[in-house]
């Protein structure tokens, strides 16, 4: 008996050396507006901007508004179940979404979980939604290309792993299966990839996710869907949280894609919120701080320093034009903060060139810094005369008498036209890419007929690949050209080669060929 009540004792002695005095302390509001996903709530007087919140129904919210009596929440998820009166509790945390690289190969929604129907996703870290981007001295410059296999993208407008490059155009232009073929090219590039569908159709993402899939670009690819028929709110988040999700991996040192599809469409869904919410509307109705809405996104991709890692996040934001107009609002807006822009033309795009890219209006401002050795080399002016031979192109319409150095200007650039042309899905490797580059500014191709040079192109990659692989190989990993001139003779004897086919194919088309030639 007395050793269970000195047992009893020292058990209470242990309990209260634990016992700590602390009162913990809920902060609890009341709704008293509800109206298309905005909620107004008194009652919580020391909530902080960005806070999240959760309502009695479980549902959380994201606090927008600090007003005097009240405060403006958004809300994240179905808003059918909350009434006024009802009660609202602050949690204390800036919203967060789960990391990791569990979310490889998944489809979630903005607040990261999974909508792709494969179970749950078991993540131990999460970060905050809205983060500082980088400061200067926590960047280095730009100098390793991000491949995105399509020749037009490589030559004129390069990208650079940590650039921020914007694809921009007309609705049904092809700026989406750019990007999805850019993440397609990554396959064993070491790179991290995140699709970020906006406001886009259910069907779409789903060809999308399918596409990927088939590839295999979901071994390293994951996407953040927030569809036309979700809240507001979710679309407004979606590109947050897929920065931080992207952050993740760029902060341990790894290389990142984000696309973001499209930003347009995230604008107007912040349009919507400020205008709920009794901002002042502005300039087409967008809030003052649209700009700053994009800016802050956008300036979190980076190429980290050396200390921090090495890191990387390249950005492709996509915006839809209207008619092709890039001086309206929210094109200029995102204009100015990214490090260039993809223009995609509608006129081009019907025309059969495709991808439909403006050398006009498309630029790098990174350039040759994003660039192989060789690429540099052969794709120097390729821009300046690409946009010169649009204009010269058009002149000629209103003359058939052309001086001869006209003529050839004219027969280059209708060659050159012809060689960035490119199927969906097919990207070319360095290597490829780099003997295509040299056959046209060489002038090899100028003497193959336009309406053969897809088929000159496919003969050229495959006879490089069987009978000089050496060269090939060399290409691919020095990023340069091979010493010596024998490229040049290999690409001119398998150019030699193809024309003789042609014409022995057909003997009697020798003058049609050298006709197509010259035009």
């Amino acid at each position: 008996m007395l050793a269970t009540t000195e047992a009893l004792a020292e058990f209470i002695k242990k309990q209260l050396s634990q016992y700590q005095d602390e009162i913990k302390v809920d902060e609890i509001g009341a709704v008293t507006y509800l109206g298309d996903g905005i909620v107004r709530a008194s009652g919580l007087n020391n909530a902080m901007y960005g806070e999240l919140v959760q309502f009695e129904n479980g549902v959380f919210g994201l606090i927008q508004n600090l007003e005097r009596d009240d405060v403006g929440i958004i809300v994240l998820g179905d808003y059918d179940e909350i009434s006024e009166g009802d009660t609202v509790k602050r949690t204390g945390r800036i919203m967060e979404v789960p990391v990791g690289d569990d979310m490889i190969g998944r489809v979630v929604d903005p607040l990261g979980r999974p909508i792709d129907g494969l179970g749950e996703i078991h993540s131990t870290e999460n970060r905050p939604i809205e983060y500082k981007a980088p400061g200067v001295m926590q960047r280095k410059s730009v100098d390793e290309p991000l491949q995105t296999g399509i020749k037009a993208i490589d030559a004129i407008v390069p990208i650079g792993r940590g650039q921020r490059e914007l694809i921009i155009g007309d609705r049904k232009t092809g700026k989406t299966s750019l990007a999805i073929d850019t993440i397609l090219n990554q396959k064993g590039q070491d790179m991290i990839c995140i699709y970020v569908a906006i406001g886009q159709k259910q069907s779409t993402v789903r060809s999308q996710v399918e596409t990927l899939r088939k590839y295999g670009a979901l071994d390293y690819t994951f996407v953040v869907e927030a569809g036309p028929s979700e809240p507001a709110p979710l679309l407004y988040i979606a590109p947050y949280a897929g920065s931080a999700m992207g952050e993740y991996f760029m902060y341990k040192g790894k290389d990142v894609l984000i696309v973001f599809d499209d930003l347009s469409k995230q604008a107007v869904a912040y349009r919507e919120i400020s205008l709920l919410l009794r901002r002042p509307p502005g300039r087409e109705a967008y809030p003052g701080d649209i700009f700053y809405t994009h800016s802050r996104l956008l300036e979190r991709s980076a190429k980290l320093s050396d200390e921090l890692g090495g890191g990387s996040m390249t950005a492709l934001p996509i915006i839809e034009t209207q008619a092709g107009d890039i001086s309206a609002y929210i094109p200029t807006n995102v204009i100015s903060i990214t490090d260039g822009q993809i223009f995609l033309l509608s006129d081009l795009f019907f025309a059969g060139t495709r991808p439909a890219v403006d050398a006009g209006a498309s630029v790098s401002r990174v350039g040759g810094a994003a660039q192989t050795k060789a690429m540099k080399k052969l794709s120097g002016t390729l821009r300046i005369d690409l946009a010169s031979y649009r204009e010269l192109e058009s002149f000629s319409q209103f003359g058939t008498d052309l001086d001869a150095a006209t003529q050839s200007k004219l027969n280059r650039g209708r060659r050159t036209v012809e060689v960035l042309k490119q199927k969906l899905h097919q990207m070319l490797s360095v290597s490829d890419e780099t003997v295509i580059f040299y056959a046209l500014t060489k002038g090899y191709v100028d003497n193959v007929p336009i309406n053969d040079i897809t088929a000159y192109e496919e003969d050229l990659i495959k006879k490089m690949h069987a009978q000089y692989s050496d060269l090939m190989k060399e290409i691919q990993e020095k990023k340069d050209l091979p010493e010596g001139d024998g490229l040049d003779q290999a690409v001119k004897e398998i150019t030699d080669s193809f024309i003789s086919t042609l014409k022995s194919n057909n003997p009697n088309a020798a003058g049609k060929i050298a006709n197509q030639i010259s035009n």
